[in-house]
């Protein structure tokens, strides 16, 4: 059975590049030109080729791979989409466009995953009839399998074996940390906005000493329960031990004294991270981490209109 290529399982390190992310910037690594061949690796550890590149390797003008790109999802499937369709569902794999839209100083940029670059590769080698070249024949025999995906890395300085994004690591880190520290009975804002941090660090956010969401939420959700006075609702808050990994300047104050909240109130923290933290808060915390430099422009925008559409962030959607 064929499946979606933006759910094929990553190389070990390496994030999924999902169709539904389209929405937020897509940021390259690394990126180069070896004898006219244009390459890189995405942040995701993503690696691809641009137009110009692949037209090259193909040995065809650079308007051909477009023509590819263009009548991908025609009613009337042209020989040629047909053919590159089929080989990549021979690898079990379906995708709603074969590029990416990049932008580069600017200007968009069509990047070819590896996966599909290949694919386009082997058809003008060995499928296209008359329109077969011997350059792509010559360049299939060496980057077939896993070849082109090392060609780049190699060719880009970049290491598979160290893809794991830092905020990822990062992450990794704090919830080892905190997984058994919170006192029975009790919810900790850390780990109940989990899905909404793994969602900006899928959108590219930096998550990390700079920017730790719970601790904007942490203090907007005690105004609102101090406000509220809900210690006469749902009981007291109780303070407990939350340790920063060593690799967090916070760490030098560990343990940081932090407070839970009952569980009878999660609830209504759900309510209110759902109704006035997402819409009312979030946008001016990471708003000031655009002005700071540390997200890019317009990141805000499209991260709120993704966690508002994320269907499997428990209650905050």
């Amino acid at each position: 059975m064929s499946k979606d290529f933006s759910r094929l399982p990553p190389k070990p390190g390496q994030l999924q590049i999902n169709q539904k992310q389209g929405s937020l910037p897509l940021e390259i690594d690394k990126q180069t030109e070896i004898q006219g061949i244009g390459m890189g690796v995405l942040k995701d550890g993503t690696p691809f080729l641009n137009q110009r590149g692949l037209a090259r390797l193909c040995g065809v003008e650079n308007a051909h791979i477009g023509t590819i790109s263009s009548q991908w999802n025609e009613p009337d499937q042209k020989p040629r989409i047909k053919a590159v369709k089929e080989l990549l569902a021979s690898r079990g794999i379906t995708v709603e466009s074969p590029h990416l839209v990049l932008t580069v100083e600017g200007k968009p940029m069509f990047a070819y995953p590896d996966k599909v670059s290949l694919a386009i590769l082997e058809y003008y080698a060995f499928e296209a009839g008359n329109n077969a070249r011997e350059e792509a024949r010559k360049n299939f025999r060496i980057l077939a399998g896993s070849a082109l995906q090392d060609f780049i890395y190699t060719q880009t300085g970049d290491d598979p074996s160290q893809q794991i994004p830092i905020a990822w690591q990062l992450f990794h880190d704090r919830v080892s940390l905190v997984y058994d520290s919170v006192p029975a009975g009790h919810f900790s804002i850390f780990k109940e906005i989990a899905d909404l941090i793994v969602t900006l660090i899928r959108g590219g956010a930096p998550v990390g000493p700079s920017l730790i969401p719970d601790g904007s939420v942490g203090i907007q959700w005690g105004k609102h329960w101090t406000d509220g006075e809900l210690d006469a609702l749902f009981g007291p808050r109780i303070k407990y031990d939350h340790e920063y990994p060593p690799n967090f300047p916070q760490s030098a104050s560990n343990p940081q004294h932090v407070w839970c909240y009952p569980d009878a109130s999660l609830p209504e923290f759900r309510r209110w991270a759902r109704e006035h933290y997402i819409p009312n808060c979030l946008p001016g915390y990471l708003g000031g981490k655009e002005r700071q430099g540390l997200l890019p422009p317009s990141f805000t925008q499209l991260a709120i209109a993704a966690i508002q559409s994320r269907k499997d962030i428990p209650r905050l959607t």
